[in-house]
């Protein structure tokens, strides 16, 4: 009895010491030297979290896990690139997203053992607020089926379906907008005047 007792004790402990575990999430800037990494957590990413809609061709279409490193560098460099990055016991690069300078949404993973912990949804808004900054008030972004529902709930609306041919095989995603509110709300105010 005695040795229930003490194990239960030890279970609460651990329960308790989880608990009490902090994680946190680090939004940086891309570095040249997390290429690598990105593009490993891209070819992961589609073969896991987007196998529920898509086939195996279609993945191996999609993430071939050839990618030139060399011009995802330069495009990363020349969009607002951002990298989070999980930071527990050990600091892992868990997302990432890039958006250019007229507020199109190139890429957003974020690896499947992080999946619903508010990273994509940190990544989005930091790289929305930056573009507003500079006075972009619209953005768009070419989403899977996978994402689709994501974006939705952030207020993208679904402006066509695509289908993409890599090779010869298809591929369907969205063309999803969103207008900054304020934006409209000032739009409308001056068509009303």
């Amino acid at each position: 009895m005695n040795g229930l007792n003490v194990s239960a004790k030890k279970d609460t402990f651990v329960m308790n010491k989880k608990k009490l575990m902090r994680f946190m999430m680090i939004i940086r800037e891309y570095r040249p030297a997390d290429c690598p990494l990105l593009a490993q957590l891209f070819y992961d990413t589609v073969h896991t979290v987007n196998a529920k809609d898509y086939a195996e061709d279609q993945l191996d279409a999609w993430a071939t896990g050839d990618v030139d490193l060399e011009e995802w560098n330069r495009s990363f460099l020349t969009h607002t690139a951002l990298v989070a990055v999980w930071d527990g016991v050990v600091a892992v690069v868990a997302g990432f997203a890039d958006m250019d300078r007229n507020g199109y949404l190139d890429r957003l993973f974020v690896h499947k053992d992080y999946q619903g912990k508010g990273l994509a949804t940190a990544l989005v808004k930091e790289l929305e607020r930056r573009a507003i900054d500079k006075n972009v008030v619209s953005f768009e972004t070419y989403t899977s089926i996978t994402a689709k529902p994501f974006f939705e709930k952030l207020g993208y609306s679904v402006q066509a379906e695509n289908i993409t041919i890599r090779g010869d095989i298809s591929l369907s995603n969205f063309q999803m907008t969103k207008v900054y509110r304020k934006a409209t709300r000032l739009w409308n105010c001056k068509q009303s005047d």
